[in-house]
């Protein structure tokens, strides 16, 4: 997800980076469209259309659409995670923050530090380094919470009070499990195995059909190749909705929990770059 900021050197970088995929799959298209051409100059097209090879692209079409629908049910729950998890530690914070007006007790920097410090693991574990995927460390810093429940209760804090915290913590937990899960796993992967071999056959059966060799014929081959190369650039880009680092406009932007740490002036963390 992009996070549009007003600048307008920031909207041409969102351009630029809008159009990245496209041109790396137009690239790969016109590589294709050279080696089509090159096989038909040199007489190779050996396959003959008949009324199969419709009914192999449509049914390419429906399972590509199969595993699309599956990974943008994750990817629409990921686009979710960031609010949930800011709204947790909004709680959080301005709960204990106020228990500290009427009980003092509670060290509010140590809370805040540890509030900030989840947001910055998370940052580093969905980075390149922590393969995009590694968020034990933020999982540490969410437990380090425990200990400032406990001394609320110590310090006389009401029950339904102590169970409130204790559930933005687990809505914590349950949103940064749920990130590593969807960031780690791949869906279904004998579908990916599928939808590859499937793409690769149909172009090799498009690249070896006869033609007639005219602008036309080049335009439908170029276009039938974009649509396929894409989908699967498609899906390797949607599996990991969190890629920092990648500088791709479909991440997952977590801009409002970047937002929440300047926010408590612990860090001055910068907004996403477009």
């Amino acid at each position: 997800m992009v996070h549009r900021n007003l600048g307008s050197n920031a909207k041409r970088i969102t351009i630029r980076k809008r159009f990245r995929l496209f041109f790396s799959v137009i690239a790969v298209v016109i590589a294709l469209t050279l080696l089509k051409a090159a096989i038909h100059t040199f007489d190779f097209e050996l396959l003959t259309l008949n009324l199969l090879f419709p009914s192999i692209v449509a049914g390419a079409i429906f399972i590509i659409g199969f595993l699309l629908s599956s990974i943008l049910s994750d990817y629409k729950e990921s686009e979710r995670m960031p609010a949930e998890i800011r709204m947790a530690l909004e709680a959080i914070h301005d709960d204990l923050f106020f228990f500290t007006q009427k009980t003092p007790g509670i060290d509010v920097d140590r809370l805040r530090s540890i509030l900030s410090a989840i947001v910055v693991a998370l940052e580093e574990g969905l980075g390149a380094k922590g393969g995009h995927s590694d968020l034990s460390a933020a999982i540490a810093r969410i437990d380090e919470l425990s200990p400032i429940f406990a001394q609320t209760d110590v310090l006389g804090a009401a029950a339904p009070f102590l169970v409130r915290l204790r559930s933005e913590q687990d809505i914590l937990r349950r949103s940064v499990y749920r990130m590593s899960h969807i960031q780690k796993l791949q869906f279904v992967p004998s579908v990916h195995v599928l939808v590859q071999t499937l793409v690769l056959a149909t172009l090799l059966l498009l690249l070896f059909l006869k033609t007639e060799g005219t602008f036309e014929s080049a335009v439908i081959f170029g276009f039938v190749s974009y649509m396929f190369v894409y989908a699967l650039y498609l899906i390797d880009t949607l599996e990991q909705p969190f890629r920092k680092g990648h500088h791709s406009v479909d991440d997952v932007s977590l801009f409002l929990l970047r937002e929440f740490v300047v926010k408590l002036g612990v860090l001055n963390l910068p907004h996403d770059k477009p």
